[in-house]
Protein backbone atom coordinates (compact mmCIF):
# COMPACT_ATOMS: atom_id res chain seq x y z
CA UNK A 1 0.00 0.00 0.00
CA UNK A 2 1.16 3.37 -0.66
CA UNK A 3 1.76 6.50 1.60
CA UNK A 4 -0.98 7.95 2.60
CA UNK A 5 0.82 11.14 3.73
CA UNK A 6 0.07 13.16 0.38
CA UNK A 7 -3.78 12.69 0.87
CA UNK A 8 -4.06 13.28 4.60
CA UNK A 9 -2.25 16.75 3.79
CA UNK A 10 -4.85 17.57 1.57
CA UNK A 11 -7.71 16.15 3.83
CA UNK A 12 -6.19 18.35 6.82
CA UNK A 13 -6.68 21.40 5.17
CA UNK A 14 -10.54 20.67 4.24
CA UNK A 15 -10.65 20.35 8.67
CA UNK A 16 -11.14 24.41 9.29
CA UNK A 17 -13.41 24.47 6.12
CA UNK A 18 -16.52 21.90 7.26
CA UNK A 19 -18.57 21.64 9.88
CA UNK A 20 -17.84 19.79 13.42
CA UNK A 21 -19.85 16.74 11.76
CA UNK A 22 -17.41 17.02 8.74
CA UNK A 23 -14.76 17.18 11.10
CA UNK A 24 -15.80 13.91 12.64
CA UNK A 25 -16.35 12.44 9.38
CA UNK A 26 -12.55 13.33 8.59
CA UNK A 27 -11.55 11.72 11.64
CA UNK A 28 -12.99 8.67 11.81
CA UNK A 29 -11.55 8.86 7.78
CA UNK A 30 -7.71 9.42 8.97
CA UNK A 31 -7.62 7.30 12.41
CA UNK A 32 -10.52 4.17 11.69
CA UNK A 33 -9.64 3.81 8.16
CA UNK A 34 -6.01 4.92 6.54
CA UNK A 35 -4.54 4.33 9.99
CA UNK A 36 -5.60 0.83 10.59
CA UNK A 37 -5.25 -0.01 7.14
CA UNK A 38 -1.75 0.65 7.08
CA UNK A 39 -0.96 -0.21 10.66
CA UNK A 40 -2.58 -3.57 11.14
CA UNK A 41 -4.97 -5.09 8.10
CA UNK A 42 -2.06 -5.21 5.48
CA UNK A 43 -0.10 -7.18 7.62
CA UNK A 44 -3.07 -9.86 7.89
CA UNK A 45 -3.75 -9.98 4.55
CA UNK A 46 -0.03 -10.16 4.12
CA UNK A 47 -0.23 -14.04 3.32
CA UNK A 48 -3.47 -14.26 1.43
CA UNK A 49 -2.19 -15.69 -1.93
CA UNK A 50 0.30 -17.73 -0.73
CA UNK A 51 -1.04 -20.25 2.09
CA UNK A 52 -4.44 -20.11 -0.12
CA UNK A 53 -4.03 -23.79 -0.35
CA UNK A 54 -6.33 -26.04 -2.87
CA UNK A 55 -6.12 -30.13 -2.60
CA UNK A 56 -4.90 -30.91 -6.05
CA UNK A 57 -1.85 -30.54 -8.37
CA UNK A 58 -4.17 -29.38 -11.53
CA UNK A 59 -1.48 -26.76 -12.88
CA UNK A 60 -3.33 -23.44 -12.63
CA UNK A 61 -6.59 -24.81 -10.73
CA UNK A 62 -5.54 -22.74 -7.78
CA UNK A 63 -5.03 -19.56 -9.26
CA UNK A 64 -8.50 -19.92 -11.07
CA UNK A 65 -9.82 -20.20 -7.26
CA UNK A 66 -8.55 -17.89 -5.55
CA UNK A 67 -9.62 -15.41 -8.32
CA UNK A 68 -13.13 -16.86 -8.04
CA UNK A 69 -13.09 -16.40 -4.27
CA UNK A 70 -11.05 -12.71 -4.07
CA UNK A 71 -12.00 -11.26 -7.16
CA UNK A 72 -10.69 -8.56 -5.76
CA UNK A 73 -8.03 -8.02 -2.87
CA UNK A 74 -9.50 -6.88 0.20
CA UNK A 75 -6.99 -4.01 1.00
CA UNK A 76 -7.08 -3.21 -2.37
CA UNK A 77 -10.84 -2.81 -1.97
CA UNK A 78 -10.46 -0.81 0.60
CA UNK A 79 -7.73 1.37 -0.74
CA UNK A 80 -10.46 2.22 -3.89
CA UNK A 81 -13.06 3.01 -1.62
CA UNK A 82 -11.23 5.30 0.77
CA UNK A 83 -9.68 7.32 -2.21
CA UNK A 84 -13.22 7.41 -3.82
CA UNK A 85 -14.93 8.66 -0.69
CA UNK A 86 -12.29 11.34 -0.74
CA UNK A 87 -12.42 12.59 -4.11
CA UNK A 88 -15.93 14.74 -3.09
CA UNK A 89 -14.37 16.09 -0.43
CA UNK A 90 -10.96 17.18 -2.53
CA UNK A 91 -13.08 18.79 -5.11
CA UNK A 92 -14.93 20.89 -2.46
CA UNK A 93 -11.06 21.54 -0.76
CA UNK A 94 -10.82 22.80 -4.54
CA UNK A 95 -13.65 25.14 -4.80
CA UNK A 96 -12.80 26.62 -1.70
CA UNK A 97 -9.17 27.95 -2.43
CA UNK A 98 -10.81 29.06 -5.12
CA UNK A 99 -13.21 31.03 -3.38
CA UNK A 100 -10.91 32.16 -0.90
CA UNK A 101 -8.49 33.57 -3.58
CA UNK A 102 -11.02 35.29 -5.62
CA UNK A 103 -12.11 36.86 -2.66
CA UNK A 104 -8.52 37.95 -0.96
CA UNK A 105 -8.03 39.55 -4.83
CA UNK A 106 -11.03 41.53 -4.31
CA UNK A 107 -10.49 42.32 -0.82
CA UNK A 108 -6.95 43.74 -1.83
CA UNK A 109 -8.81 45.49 -5.20
CA UNK A 110 -11.40 47.12 -2.64
CA UNK A 111 -8.17 48.54 -0.56
CA UNK A 112 -6.54 50.32 -3.55
CA UNK A 113 -9.86 52.06 -4.19
CA UNK A 114 -10.09 53.43 -0.56
CA UNK A 115 -6.75 54.56 -0.77
CA UNK A 116 -7.38 56.19 -4.24
CA UNK A 117 -8.50 59.89 -3.58
CA UNK A 118 -9.71 60.05 -7.30
CA UNK A 119 -12.59 57.56 -7.16
CA UNK A 120 -15.86 58.78 -6.47
CA UNK A 121 -18.31 57.94 -3.75
CA UNK A 122 -20.58 56.06 -6.48
CA UNK A 123 -18.13 53.47 -7.41
CA UNK A 124 -17.19 52.80 -3.84
CA UNK A 125 -20.61 52.18 -3.01
CA UNK A 126 -21.12 49.85 -5.82
CA UNK A 127 -18.12 48.31 -5.33
CA UNK A 128 -18.65 44.34 -4.64
CA UNK A 129 -17.77 42.90 -0.84
CA UNK A 130 -16.11 39.52 0.10
CA UNK A 131 -19.17 37.20 0.90
CA UNK A 132 -17.92 33.96 1.83
CA UNK A 133 -14.72 34.98 3.80
CA UNK A 134 -13.40 37.04 6.39
CA UNK A 135 -10.19 39.46 7.31
CA UNK A 136 -9.00 36.04 8.66
CA UNK A 137 -9.41 34.02 5.71
CA UNK A 138 -12.45 32.19 7.58
CA UNK A 139 -15.09 30.14 5.26
CA UNK A 140 -18.69 30.84 5.71
CA UNK A 141 -20.50 28.15 4.70
CA UNK A 142 -23.54 29.33 2.70
CA UNK A 143 -24.60 30.09 -1.22
CA UNK A 144 -22.70 28.56 -3.97
CA UNK A 145 -20.14 27.00 -1.12
CA UNK A 146 -23.49 25.94 1.05
CA UNK A 147 -24.38 23.93 -2.37
CA UNK A 148 -21.11 22.86 -3.14
CA UNK A 149 -20.44 21.27 0.27
CA UNK A 150 -24.20 19.60 0.06
CA UNK A 151 -23.23 17.63 -3.49
CA UNK A 152 -19.90 16.57 -1.86
CA UNK A 153 -21.41 15.26 0.99
CA UNK A 154 -24.39 13.17 -0.93
CA UNK A 155 -21.65 11.93 -3.37
CA UNK A 156 -20.23 10.75 -0.50
CA UNK A 157 -23.20 9.26 0.67
CA UNK A 158 -23.79 7.41 -2.44
CA UNK A 159 -20.15 6.11 -2.90
CA UNK A 160 -20.64 4.69 0.64
CA UNK A 161 -23.61 2.86 -0.25
CA UNK A 162 -22.18 1.80 -3.45
CA UNK A 163 -19.08 0.00 -1.84
CA UNK A 164 -20.84 -1.42 0.80
CA UNK A 165 -23.38 -3.17 -1.79
CA UNK A 166 -20.19 -3.88 -3.89
CA UNK A 167 -18.58 -5.44 -0.98
CA UNK A 168 -21.30 -8.10 -0.22
CA UNK A 169 -22.04 -9.31 -4.11
CA UNK A 170 -18.31 -9.41 -4.27
CA UNK A 171 -17.18 -11.89 -1.30
CA UNK A 172 -19.93 -11.25 1.56
CA UNK A 173 -18.97 -10.04 4.90
CA UNK A 174 -17.76 -13.11 6.32
CA UNK A 175 -15.29 -15.77 5.17
CA UNK A 176 -15.22 -19.61 5.76
CA UNK A 177 -12.24 -21.34 6.23
CA UNK A 178 -13.09 -23.74 3.61
CA UNK A 179 -13.94 -22.46 0.35
CA UNK A 180 -15.19 -25.24 -2.63
CA UNK A 181 -14.20 -24.75 -6.50
CA UNK A 182 -14.89 -26.35 -9.54
CA UNK A 183 -13.77 -24.39 -12.28
CA UNK A 184 -11.92 -25.06 -15.35
CA UNK A 185 -9.18 -26.24 -15.69
CA UNK A 186 -9.72 -28.14 -11.99
CA UNK A 187 -10.69 -31.22 -12.97
CA UNK A 188 -13.18 -32.11 -10.52
CA UNK A 189 -14.52 -29.97 -7.29
CA UNK A 190 -11.44 -29.22 -5.27
CA UNK A 191 -11.64 -28.11 -1.83
CA UNK A 192 -9.20 -24.51 -1.07
CA UNK A 193 -8.61 -23.36 2.75
CA UNK A 194 -7.86 -20.05 3.48
CA UNK A 195 -5.69 -19.22 5.97
CA UNK A 196 -6.78 -16.72 9.35
CA UNK A 197 -10.51 -17.03 8.22
CA UNK A 198 -11.31 -15.39 12.05
CA UNK A 199 -9.00 -12.55 12.19
CA UNK A 200 -9.92 -11.44 8.73
CA UNK A 201 -13.58 -11.51 9.19
CA UNK A 202 -12.83 -9.90 12.37
CA UNK A 203 -11.05 -7.07 10.25
CA UNK A 204 -13.98 -6.84 7.25
CA UNK A 205 -16.52 -6.44 10.08
CA UNK A 206 -14.75 -3.50 11.51
CA UNK A 207 -14.40 -1.77 8.24
CA UNK A 208 -17.85 -2.22 7.49
CA UNK A 209 -18.49 -0.51 10.56
CA UNK A 210 -16.62 2.00 9.90
CA UNK A 211 -18.32 2.34 6.70
CA UNK A 212 -21.87 2.06 8.48
CA UNK A 213 -20.24 5.25 10.29
CA UNK A 214 -19.01 7.22 7.95
CA UNK A 215 -22.50 6.96 6.21
CA UNK A 216 -24.53 7.89 9.17
CA UNK A 217 -22.77 10.87 9.75
CA UNK A 218 -23.23 12.00 6.08
CA UNK A 219 -26.87 11.43 7.06
CA UNK A 220 -26.35 13.38 9.75
CA UNK A 221 -24.92 16.40 8.19
CA UNK A 222 -27.17 16.56 5.73
CA UNK A 223 -30.44 16.45 8.50
CA UNK A 224 -28.51 18.95 10.20
CA UNK A 225 -28.27 21.38 6.99
CA UNK A 226 -32.20 20.89 5.88
CA UNK A 227 -33.14 21.67 9.73
CA UNK A 228 -30.65 24.86 9.84
CA UNK A 229 -32.12 26.13 6.69
CA UNK A 230 -35.55 25.73 7.67
CA UNK A 231 -34.95 27.67 10.77
CA UNK A 232 -33.58 30.13 8.70
CA UNK A 233 -36.49 30.50 6.57
CA UNK A 234 -39.29 30.54 9.97
CA UNK A 235 -37.00 32.89 12.06
CA UNK A 236 -37.40 35.32 8.59
CA UNK A 237 -40.67 34.89 8.15
CA UNK A 238 -41.23 35.52 11.93
CA UNK A 239 -39.39 38.81 11.66
CA UNK A 240 -40.91 39.94 8.93
CA UNK A 241 -44.31 39.14 10.16
CA UNK A 242 -43.55 41.26 13.62
CA UNK A 243 -42.01 43.99 12.11
CA UNK A 244 -45.50 44.10 9.62
CA UNK A 245 -47.69 44.58 12.70
CA UNK A 246 -45.65 46.61 14.83
CA UNK A 247 -45.53 49.25 11.81
CA UNK A 248 -48.03 52.53 12.82
CA UNK A 249 -50.93 52.70 10.25
CA UNK A 250 -49.86 55.21 7.31
CA UNK A 251 -53.65 55.95 6.20
CA UNK A 252 -54.80 57.64 9.59
CA UNK A 253 -51.88 59.61 9.51
CA UNK A 254 -52.67 60.48 5.55
CA UNK A 255 -56.53 61.80 6.31
CA UNK A 256 -55.47 63.67 9.19
CA UNK A 257 -52.89 65.75 6.91
CA UNK A 258 -55.94 66.21 4.48
CA UNK A 259 -57.95 67.52 7.25
CA UNK A 260 -54.95 69.87 8.32
CA UNK A 261 -55.12 71.24 4.45
CA UNK A 262 -59.24 71.71 4.54
CA UNK A 263 -59.00 74.57 1.78
CA UNK A 264 -58.54 78.47 3.06
CA UNK A 265 -60.89 80.11 1.40
CA UNK A 266 -63.55 78.22 2.80
CA UNK A 267 -62.75 79.44 6.26
CA UNK A 268 -62.56 83.04 4.60
CA UNK A 269 -66.19 82.99 2.77
CA UNK A 270 -67.64 81.83 6.40
CA UNK A 271 -65.24 84.68 8.01
CA UNK A 272 -67.36 86.85 5.76
CA UNK A 273 -70.40 86.04 6.36
CA UNK A 274 -70.12 85.87 10.22
CA UNK A 275 -69.92 82.05 9.97
CA UNK A 276 -68.12 79.74 12.52
CA UNK A 277 -65.83 77.14 11.01
CA UNK A 278 -62.54 75.15 10.85
CA UNK A 279 -60.58 76.60 14.30
CA UNK A 280 -63.71 78.91 15.39
CA UNK A 281 -62.71 82.21 13.63
CA UNK A 282 -65.71 84.75 13.63
CA UNK A 283 -66.55 88.07 11.16
CA UNK A 284 -65.39 91.38 12.42
CA UNK A 285 -68.06 94.30 11.83
CA UNK A 286 -64.61 96.58 10.63
CA UNK A 287 -65.04 97.26 6.72
CA UNK A 288 -61.18 97.53 6.75
CA UNK A 289 -60.93 94.01 7.56
CA UNK A 290 -63.49 92.88 4.95
CA UNK A 291 -61.67 94.46 2.70
CA UNK A 292 -58.19 93.01 3.65
CA UNK A 293 -60.24 89.43 3.31
CA UNK A 294 -61.87 89.77 -0.16
CA UNK A 295 -57.97 90.60 -1.48
CA UNK A 296 -56.39 87.29 0.32
CA UNK A 297 -59.59 85.54 -1.47
CA UNK A 298 -58.70 87.37 -5.15
CA UNK A 299 -54.88 86.47 -4.18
Amino acid sequence: MGDWTFLGRLLDKVQSHSTVVGKIWLTVLFVFRILVLGAGAEKVWGDEQSDFLCNTQQPGCENVCYDKAFPISHIRFWVLQIIFVSTPTLVYLGHVLHVIHKEEKLRQRTLREEQDESDNLLEKKTSKLPKYTNTKGKVKIRGSLLNSYLANTIAKILLEVAFIVGQYYLYGFMLEPLFVCNSFPCPHQVDCFMSRPTEKTIFILFMLLVAVVSLALNLIEIFYFCGKQLYNCTQKKQKTYTATAASPCADDGNLKKKDDGFPNWVNLEAELHGKKLGNGYTKSSDAEEESTLIKELGS
